[in-house]
């Protein structure tokens, strides 16, 4: 799930890989091939997603042997990969054939894929599915869902140690909640600081795939909803959490709403 105008690659090839990787375009990830060659070194966003990851990398453990990774919305595997050098068994995610194209042509050319099983799949079919995975990275997919909550309510739940989640979002202040409001003070839902989520009917950066975007108030008061404690914020619209299990036996009263919700 990659905004449209949102992507890059090699415009003019100079030689058979080139052209191999050009064949293959656009490239919303810019990966740094182990010849040196990018995929998308014209990328709007700079070396995307490398700039993320230098966020995110000094957080997670450098050895990741044992554990199980799941990487949602994978696109051309730029994360998996990454995850996959440590030595975490990774099972990376996307809807895209395009993009799971990318990325096993790719990680052939790491040399990683005996690490990393790629699946074509939706982020909602883990409802059905008993795995749960130590680390689970969410990146710049929340915001392209029609069901934002519910998938985040089936994440969580799959989430043995770590979250990491990146999203869209609009600016805002410092948010405020309340553990009570009366009806005749739904004015307070105005303030600024109220967690929000503005809705896209048509497009967003010609993409019409985006479909919500919160503010960071909303961002975490929804991770919180769903069990979640917020340990770090390593970048601007990036959330590294850890299951809080006093929060989840609050949620015990959700249940019947969520087996309907996933058709269980």
């Amino acid at each position: 799930m990659a905004d449209r105008t949102l992507q890059g690659g090699i415009k003019n090839p100079q030689n058979d890989y080139e052209r191999e990787i050009a064949q293959l375009s656009p490239w919303f990830h810019n990966l740094h091939l182990p010849d040196g060659t990018q995929t998308a070194p014209d990328h709007p966003l700079g070396d995307f997603p490398s700039f993320k990851w230098r966020r995110i990398s000094p957080l997670l453990p450098q050895d990741l042997t044992g554990w199980q990774v799941l990487d949602i919305g994978c696109n051309a595997g730029f994360y998996s990969f990454q995850l996959a050098r440590r030595g975490a068994e990774v099972t990376a995610i996307d809807i895209n054939p395009h993009y799971l194209r990318q990325a096993q042509w790719a990680g052939e050319q790491f040399g990683v894929l005996d690490r990393i099983h790629f699946r074509q799949m939706q982020v909602y079919d883990l409802a059905r599915e008993e795995q749960s995975y130590d680390l689970i990275l969410f990146m710049g997919v929340l915001y392209h869902l029609r069901y934002p909550l519910l998938a985040l309510d089936i994440i969580c739940r799959r989430v043995r140690r770590l979250l990491c989640l990146q999203a869209l979002t609009f600016p805002g202040p410092e948010a405020q909640t309340a553990e009570d409001i009366k009806i005749e003070q739904r004015d307070l839902m105005l303030l600024p600081q109220w967690p929000k989520m503005a809705f896209i009917e048509k497009k967003l950066e010609d993409d019409p795939t985006n479909w919500w975007v919160p503010n960071d108030a909303c961002i975490m008061a929804m991770l919180r909803s769903c069990g979640m404690s917020i340990v770090n914020r390593p970048g601007d619209e990036i959330y590294l959490c850890e299951p809080n299990e006093r929060i989840g036996e609050d949620q015990d009263s959700l249940e019947d709403e969520y087996l309907s919700a996933t058709g269980q």
